[in-house]
């Protein structure tokens, strides 16, 4: 037997079913068994008082009469009060009984009146016998709402027909044995004899209502519908009991024959109030084969069998009259014609109805078939033994095979080895659970195919007569394009390399491993220097060919068990996987030689778009440690391979624990600037900036400080580039800047200091929306300061700026009055742009050109030749960074007009620089005679002997 052959034959385990009828403490429980107890004790005690005659004559007649009175009073009281309380479609039923019980109750309360309270023998007819004759009525009409309705009109004509199937055979057999004789009794009224018949007759009625709802009652509140089945049954009993001419003649109140009217109402009392089954959450699931011919096929038999058993009680009747030697009643006969006749209507009936369950039956069984052989999904079914036993047609275009190829075979033969035993184990659990709690399940794995190809499937589990159904479709496509997904979700679209998450799991996993603790393992981040030039010389497309090739060389460089991954933009990393074998010094050195071999791969030149691009590699290094995590070791990399760009470029860096630490330091500096200007931190300071003719102070530069809590002095070069996000605080740096350096440029001109203010502004901060020209007209109507007094330095005048709209913000600002200044000019070709395109009025040199402008010949013949240039342009000149005389005499001597720096004065604070405006001028190093400049703005003059200016600077309080 195959494998699923074993999980399918083996029984399963249930658990506890529902409550069952009778326990526990629903109606079903204690309370039910004490009803019943109680109902016997009461029944057993009537019949022994009956028994012994009660003890004397007028205790049996109350007995008799009044006893039995008041038992079916209480049927008829417990009836009406269940029906009262319960809203059901048996509430007609219940009142029926009620009223019925009640007519048996008064008939035998006028009864008992005659004999117990008059004291005389009960006329006959008389007003006990219409309460008698009464109680049947309401009884089979109560019968007839417990029965289960037909749900067409030839059931109903059936029904009708089945209950004179019982009540004529029933009727010809009392008619032969008995009631022949009652009805030519001579000598009795008509009255006493349609009575003498009536009883019986009504009792054959009830008794065929009874079997009739015996093989038709409905689910609904079995227990009390037998019960009260079983009350009438035990009262049409002892009715026919008493109606026979064996006991009517010899019958006094208080015999035993009462007592089963008595256990008949007690009974019916009960029935509503009695045991009742429980519905069960969920039954327990049996073996059905054992189960095929159970009860109920038992009952639906004896159903069938009813007309032909009616039948034959008419004949035998027939045939006891003729054995007998007695001539035939023409009543049987006619009974018997009718009852025949009824049998040949009903088998009419069902054999019209039997032809059109058939067609109907037929027409489902197409139905389905063409369903099955038309679905797409395949249909098996296996048996116990695991051996297919029918297989849909569809099986040749999913699988690829024909279904008669596939019935009789063992369903672990298709199943892919891999596979099986999770099929195994999940169909032994399915088995295992309860049918009500999962009815299905669902199993996928890989099946063979007719070209030997394994198909992912998908099958829908049912159980099925011991064995299972599999509803099973194609899913490989499904299967591959979630492959792809996860494969997209997980990998770089572009160089199809792992991206953050993943490479992220497997440095987890690499840490999480058996050798945890080997600091062997490496992660390793590396940045393309020169990459953002790429993209803005020749474009995105040539950009992300470059990450292609990168990546390319990235993957061919790496060991087979290494990761390489790209994290995002032009930063890439590699996992570098431990080596427990190897020393800690040794396996660092063979570290740092793969990082090296990767810088110079990488930095190798590439051929994009039929040019040749050269980028370089800055690549961090940091090695695992035991306890650390994924996310402290990329970290690490990252700060390794900022530091790697921040020491030059094109260079490999390990990590250092002090790394961290700077990252921490600087971060806390962050923090507080972002407070800093809030609360009061800044300081401004003005340098002098000095005409090198005549010595006095054309101008003074604003320039912001800011003395931390630890009380360190930054500049804004040292504390923008702590900052994470440098471009707000330039921003708002850049506000407070002008905003404070017009304010006190106002007070000073109140004051009788008419020099000039100059405030360095970045071109982008021009050119933003959030700050309008408006802005400056309005601080210097608001502070009271002439326009003519303010001059705007234009800073990082980047090439990428739109010139157009630069030269119109300018053009503004000038018609108020401001000057606009050019700063760091000769730095490069966006300051000789700028020139040629922007209205400028003053040039600043570059620090940079004034610093080699003594040692450098070659910087001394460009500074010469950009002064000339201003010179030509009738521009101002102002050189700032001048620190020592040799350069105040040098920048003379080329026409420089301006200067500002070290070699007159540091940046003051403002009472400090309230007292250099008073003095006017400062002493120019220098005695020496000029000569005069082609094109130069200053008259010749004489240098004085140079000398060092001996004015120390001030730091701000």
């Amino acid at each position: 037997m195959s494998a699923p052959g074993v999980v399918i034959e083996r029984r399963p385990v249930t658990g506890g079913g529902g409550r069952d009828e009778g326990s526990g403490d629903g109606p079903g429980g204690a309370g039910g068994t004490t009803g019943q107890l109680l109902l016997g004790l009461l029944c057993a005690a009537y019949a022994a008082g009956a028994l012994i005659g009660w003890g004397s004559e007028e205790v049996a007649l109350f007995m008799g009469d009044f006893g039995l009175s008041a038992a079916a009073l209480a049927a008829s009281v417990s009836c009406f009060r269940y029906a009262r309380a319960h809203a059901s479609r048996f509430r007609p039923a219940w009142l029926l009984f009620a009223l019925s019980s009640a007519m048996a109750g008064s008939g035998n309360a006028v009864w008992g009146w005659y004999e117990v309270v008059l004291d005389r023998p009960v006329p006959s007819p008389s007003l006990a016998d219409l309460f008698f004759l009464l109680f049947a009525p309401p009884a089979i009409v109560g019968l007839l709402v417990l029965a289960k309705r037909p749900v067409t009109r030839a059931g109903w004509v059936c029904l009708g027909l089945d209950s004179w199937l019982i009540a004529g055979s029933l009727l010809t057999l009392s008619w032969s044995l008995a009631l022949a004789h009652t009805a030519r009794f001579e000598g009795e009224s008509v009255a006493r004899t349609a009575l003498s018949l009536a009883y019986p007759l009504l009792d054959i009625v009830l008794v065929s209502m009874v079997l009739a709802l015996h093989f038709c009652r409905s689910k609904e509140n079995r227990s009390a519908v037998h019960t009260a089945i079983a009350a009438l049954a035990l009262t049409v009993l002892c009715d026919a009991l008493f109606t026979s001419p064996l006991l009517r003649d010899t019958y006094r109140s208080g015999q035993l024959l009462d007592a089963g009217w008595f256990a008949g109402s007690l009974l019916l009392a009960y029935a509503p109030w009695g045991p009742r089954r429980a519905p069960e959450a969920a039954p327990p699931h049996r073996d059905p084969r054992p189960q095929r011919h159970a009860s109920r096929p038992i009952a639906g038999s004896l159903a069938a069998l009813t007309p032909y058993l009616a039948a034959a009680v008419c004949t035998l009747s027939i045939l006891y009259s003729v054995i007998e030697g007695r001539r035939v009643d023409r009543v049987v006969v006619f009974t018997g014609c009718t009852v025949v006749l009824a049998l040949v209507v009903r088998q009419g009936i069902m054999l019209l109805d039997n032809i059109a369950l058939t067609q109907e039956l037929a027409q489902k069984e197409n139905h389905f078939r063409s369903l099955v052989q038309s679905s797409s999904d395949v249909i098996m079914i296996a048996a116990p033994s695991g051996i297919l036993r029918y297989v849909s047609p569809a099986a040749s275009g999913v699988y690829g095979r024909d279904a008669d190829e596939l019935v009789g075979t063992e369903l672990s033969a298709l199943i892919h080895p891999d596979d099986l035993g999770g099929v195994v184990h999940e169909v032994r659990r399915f088995l295992a659970a309860s049918p009500a709690q999962e009815p299905t399940t669902r199993i996928e794995c890989r099946f063979r195919s007719g070209t030997g190809d394994w198909l992912n499937v998908e099958s829908t589990v049912n159980r099925h007569q011991g064995g299972l159904i599999f509803n099973s479709r194609d899913v490989t496509e499904r299967v591959r394009l979630q492959a792809q997904l996860q494969h997209n979700a997980e990998h770089d679209p572009l160089t199809d390399l792992p991206n953050r998450a993943l490479f992220t799991h497997r440095v987890r996993q690499a840490l999480g491993g058996r050798r945890c603790g080997d600091s062997g393992t490496a992660v390793l981040f590396i940045d393309l220097d020169g990459f953002k030039g790429v993209n803005d010389r020749l474009g995105h497309q040539a950009g992300d060919e470059l990450l292609i090739q990168a990546a390319r060389r990235l993957q061919e460089s790496v060991r087979a068990g290494d990761t390489a991954a790209r994290l995002g933009g032009d930063e890439f990393a590699a996992l570098i996987a431990g080596d427990a074998g190897h020393d800690p010094a040794a396996r660092e050195f063979q570290v740092h030689e793969i990082a090296d071999r990767l810088r110079l791969t990488l930095s190798q030149p590439y051929q994009v778009d039929g040019s040749e691009v050269r980028v370089a590699a800055s690549i961090g290094v940091a090695f695992a440690e035991p306890g650390i995590s994924a996310g402290d070791l990329l970290r690490n990399a990252d700060l390794a391979m900022y530091r790697a760009k921040a020491g030059g470029k094109n260079r490999v860096e390990l990590y250092a624990p002090q790394m961290q630490a700077e990252v921490v330091r600087r971060t806390e500096v962050a923090a507080r600037l972002r407070t800093a200007l809030h609360d009061g931190e800044f300081a401004l300071l003005h340098q002098p900036v000095v005409d090198l003719a005549t010595g006095r102070v054309a101008a003074v530069a604003a320039q912001a400080r800011w003395r931390s809590a630890q009380g360190i002095l930054f500049t804004p070069a040292e504390f923008l580039r702590v900052t994470e996000d440098g471009g707000e605080r330039t921003a708002e740096l850049s506000r407070w800047l002008l905003e404070e350096a017009v304010a006190q440029a106002a007070e000073r001109h109140r004051l009788g200091h008419r020099t000039p203010v100059s405030v360095r502004v970045p071109a982008r901060r021009l050119l933003d929306r959030s700050a309008p020209l408006a802005t400056v007209e309005a601080l210097l109507t608001r502070h009271g300061l002439p326009s003519g007094a303010l001059i705007v330095e234009l800073a990082d005048s980047d090439p990428r700026l739109s010139f157009d709209d630069l030269e119109q913000r300018l053009v503004a600002l000038r018609r108020l009055g401001v000057r606009i200044a050019l700063d760091g000019f000769g730095s490069g070709y966006a300051a000789i742009n700028a020139l040629r395109r922007l209205p400028v009025d003053i040039l600043k040199l570059d620090r940079g050109l004034v610093e080699g402008v003594v040692e450098s010949a070659r910087l001394h013949k460009i500074t010469s030749g950009l002064l000339r240039i201003a010179g030509d342009l009738g521009l101002q000149s102002v050189a700032e960074g001048v620190d020592v005389p040799e350069q105040v005499h040098a920048l003379r001597a080329m026409g420089c007009t301006h200067a500002q720096g070290a070699a007159f004065s540091g940046p003051l604070d403002e009472h400090r620089l309230r007292r250099a405006l008073v003095r006017g001028d400062f002493p120019v190093p220098g005695s020496i005679p000029l000569p005069v400049l082609t094109g130069g703005a200053l008259p010749p003059s004489a240098l004085p002997s140079m000398r060092s200016h001996n004015e120390t600077r001030v730091p701000p309080t």
